[in-house]
């Protein structure tokens, strides 16, 4: 048994230590906003928080995971009124959708660590996130927007 808080809630799975983190979390927890990509943590479509880091669960083993807290993209916030997901909803983001959620996620991170990030800053904190639609400019002014909400609801 492999023990976590997962989404503020405690579990208990009986899964192979090796299993990876993804696959615990869509097909035994049933949260399925987290998307398997590549396999091969290059694209970030599986992107959650493992203590408050951005991880890539396609690659992160469940043995890595106890203990620990997970928070997926149906956990970011209870109402989806977390800043950045306001951002992305207002710019009208995505195009298909797919990686959406783990850009979300990796863009929380970087606006945890860093409340007003430049250009180069979201473009260095996001590349290892792949978006085959080329959203880029609408993820970088979304980015820039949830940095101001955010600013604004601590202010």
């Amino acid at each position: 048994m492999i023990s976590m808080k997962v989404n503020g809630r405690s579990v208990e799975l009986d899964a192979d230590p090796n299993m990876p983190l993804l696959w615990a979390v869509r097909d035994l927890l049933g949260l399925t906003g987290t998307k398997y990509g590549c396999g091969v943590a290059q694209c970030g479509a599986c992107v959650v928080h493992m203590d408050g880091e951005a991880v890539r669960s396609c690659v992160t083993k469940m043995s890595r995971a106890e203990g620990k807290t997970i928070t997926t993209i149906e956990g970011l916030s209870p109402d989806n009124l977390h800043p950045v997901q306001k951002a992305w909803a207002e710019i009208d983001v995505p195009q298909c959708g797919y990686c959406h959620s783990g850009q979300i996620m990796s863009a929380a991170v970087l606006l945890r660590e860093n409340p007003n990030p430049s250009d180069s800053d979201i473009d260095d904190a996001m590349a290892g996130n792949i978006c085959r639609c080329g959203t880029y400019p609408r993820i970088r002014k979304a980015i820039h927007m949830a940095a101001e909400l955010q600013r604004k609801q601590k202010g």
